[in-house]
């Protein structure tokens, strides 16, 4: 009969992976980078929020090193991938995770405000796909993740610059997608709705939970539940995945429970 030893090494999902996860100095970025840890990758988290990153790769441990990074920039692109190489070895997993989140009407929008969140959201996922292409090719492949929005495929008032941005990562990935196959580099784009974040500004979680009460899963998001989807693309599990679209909502999309009509469940309690 043959058993198994409790204690012999089980490799991880991203066994052997080699991560640059930018915005990972907190929030769902640092909740990628611990689980893609977890999980057996190198990871090099990147952000503008020095002190955090240093913070949060230091508790990671040896597989972990931080990178300033402000996505916008071409010159930190480049240094921040040879950073990740002269670390770890040959990038294998790009997730463009870093944005801003702005509330203004078109009408108060200013043409700088609205260039700040394209710059970061957008021309940063640029730029960071764009640098992602000939480490992987050198390593044989490998996997970008986009983090786009559900607002990158519907919208919101108050949105118009944080739509644009999400909007055209969602349409980026598809062209990237079918530009990159040949060079066996998978690109994906990850929908995520309401989740709760330091992004959300000061706002206790049950207050935002509530304003998430007509979802079909009556709540909001973790970071965890994001890096999850996350962590599958990728991992090699998402080997025939590419230029597609996740959306991990809590069905959002699916359209708003209506109190008034049958079929629509108790409002929630409230701990």
């Amino acid at each position: 009969m043959t058993t198994t030893d409790p204690t012999a090494h089980r490799p991880g999902r991203l066994e052997g992976a080699v991560a640059l996860i930018t915005g990972a100095a907190r929030g769902q970025g640092e909740a990628e980078a611990r689980l893609f840890a977890a999980e057996g990758a190198r990871v090099v988290l990147a952000d503008v929020l020095d002190a955090d990153g240093e913070a949060v790769a230091a508790d990671i441990g040896d597989q972990a090193r931080y990178v300033h990074l402000d996505v916008s920039k071409e010159d930190d692109w480049a240094a921040a991938v040879a950073a990740t190489e002269d670390a770890f070895g040959p990038l294998s997993v790009l997730v463009n995770n870093a944005a801003i989140l702005r509330f203004t009407t078109i009408a108060d929008t200013t043409l700088e405000e609205y260039l700040q969140v394209i710059m970061v959201n957008q021309v940063g996922t640029f730029l960071g796909m764009r640098a992602a292409i000939d480490p992987m090719t050198r390593a044989g492949g490998g996997s970008i993740v986009n983090i786009s929005s559900i607002d990158g495929i519907g919208s919101k008032n108050s949105l118009v610059a944080y739509s644009s941005s999400k909007g055209a990562i969602r349409s980026m990935t598809k062209t990237a997608a079918l530009e990159l196959g040949q060079h066996r580099i998978r690109v994906n784009s990850v929908h995520p709705g309401g989740v709760f974040t330091p992004m959300n500004g000061d706002i206790s979680k049950d207050t935002f939970d509530a304003a998430h009460a007509q979802l079909a899963l009556q709540r909001s998001a973790m970071p965890d539940e994001i890096a999850a989807m996350v962590l599958f693309l990728a991992s090699d599990e998402a080997s025939y995945c590419t230029g597609a679209e996740f959306v991990v909502d809590g069905g959002w999309l699916a359209g708003d429970i209506n109190p008034f009509l049958p079929g629509a469940p108790p409002a929630p309690s409230r701990r």
